[in-house]
Order: structure tokens, then C-alpha cells, then sequence
């Protein structure tokens, strides 16, 4: 059984909540993860301004997802970071080239999760997951979030990302905060969770 992570990530924030996913949906026996990123559409000049050619060079590895990988797929977990509390343009454009597996009804049925980062703690984290669910329900797609049993989501000692809706984290203005324990933590759980939905969905 196939799980597609597909993700975009400037700084490297996503990626890492990515590869926490990846790492959780391997924990389900029979289901093997299967990482993609989207396009980049901003200019190598650009993204030398915003200081992240390095990390853009880092996922260079990781291959460019297809469409064939979307109906490959038994489940999709998207990861994208809020810009003024929607998903980022390149996420966009890519939903956007997925016209003719609408109309053809490729992902009808198939498990459909999100996950996120902002810069700041209320920096639309959920807006950017809920307006995101509206594509997959348009899809057809069986939205599963992350659950309360994870309970690394009720916990106040510490500023943290992760909701009902899905994993997330924040940033930092300046780019400088990766995810915490917990939030690495959340990611794995959904990751264990939309693998073990995929599965119960395809019996």
C-alpha cells in the first residue's frame, strides 16, 4: 500500500515534518511511503534573496512529483506552509495541473491529510489546513486530520504547533526555529494514522 507525502518547503520546516510522516506511515506494517515535493516557481535569484538557496540545494534529491504518483497512491498527505493563511503558491499551481484526475475521479475514495508551518503561533496554521481540505474534498478524498489521541496536542508547558486539523509547527520570523519534539512527534502520529485509515478504506 502506497502513502504519497507530497510537500513544498523553502527553509526546510515542511521537509522535516515530511520526513517525521514518512517515518510514522513505515510504522504500519504494509504500507510503504513514498516521498515527492512539488515545482519550484520562484527564480534561483529569489531564492538566493530569501536566504534559501542552501535548502532548496538540500532537497534537490528528492524527486518532482507526478501526477501518476497522486493516482498511485492509496492515500496522499500534502505538506505546504501558510502564506497569509492559505497554502503557498507553488502548492497551488500544482493542485491546480490535477484537472483531468478530477474529471476522471482518480482520487475518489482515497485517504487525504494535511499538515503545515507558519511563522508565528496564530499565524494561520488551521485557516491554511481547512482551506486546504476544500481541494480534496472536490477530489473526492476522505479527509482523516490528527486525532486528540495524540496528546502531545493538549499539552500548555510549551509553545507548540499540531491541532485536530494536522501536524504542524512555526518558523520563527527569521526562519530560525525548526520543529520541536512534539510537533516531530504529531507528525509521526498522523503519518501511523492516515496509513492505518488507507488501510481500512481499501478492505
Amino acid at each position: 500500500m502506497k502513502v504519497l507525502v507530497v510537500f513544498y518547503s523553502l527553509y526546510g520546516h515542511i521537509r522535516r515534518l515530511a520526513e517525521a510522516i514518512v517515518e510514522g506511515v513505515e510504522e504500519v506494517p504494509g504500507a510503504v511511503a513514498i516521498l515527492r515535493r512539488v515545482p519550484e516557481t520562484l527564480p534561483e535569484q529569489v531564492l538566493a534573496k530569501l536566504g534559501a538557496t542552501a535548502s532548496q540545494k538540500a532537497m534537490a534529491h528528492i524527486p518532482i512529483c507526478q501526477l501518476q504518483d497522486l493516482t498511485d497512491a492509496a492515500a496522499i498527505i500534502f505538506g505546504a506552509p501558510t502564506r497569509y493563511g492559505n497554502m503557498c503558491g507553488q502548492m497551488r499551481q500544482f493542485l491546480d495541473s490535477t484537472g483531468k484526475i478530477w474529471a476522471e475521479g482518480g482520487l475518489v475514495g482515497k485517504a487525504g491529510s494535511v499538515f503545515t508551518s507558519a511563522a508565528t503561533q496564530h499565524g494561520g496554521q488551521e485557516s491554511t489546513i481547512l482551506s486546504f481540505h476544500t481541494t480534496l474534498l472536490h477530489h473526492g478524498m476522505v479527509i482523516v486530520g490528527l486525532p486528540y489521541t495524540f496528546t502531545g496536542q493538549t499539552i500548555i508547558h510549551e509553545v507548540t504547533g499540531c491541532s485536530p486539523y494536522g501536524a504542524s509547527t512555526m518558523s520563527g520570523i527569521k526562519a530560525n526555529r525548526m520543529p520541536s519534539k512534539n510537533e516531530l512527534a504529531g507528525a509521526r502520529y498522523q503519518g501511523r494514522h492516515v496509513a492505518r485509515i488507507a488501510a481500512k478504506l481499501i478492505k
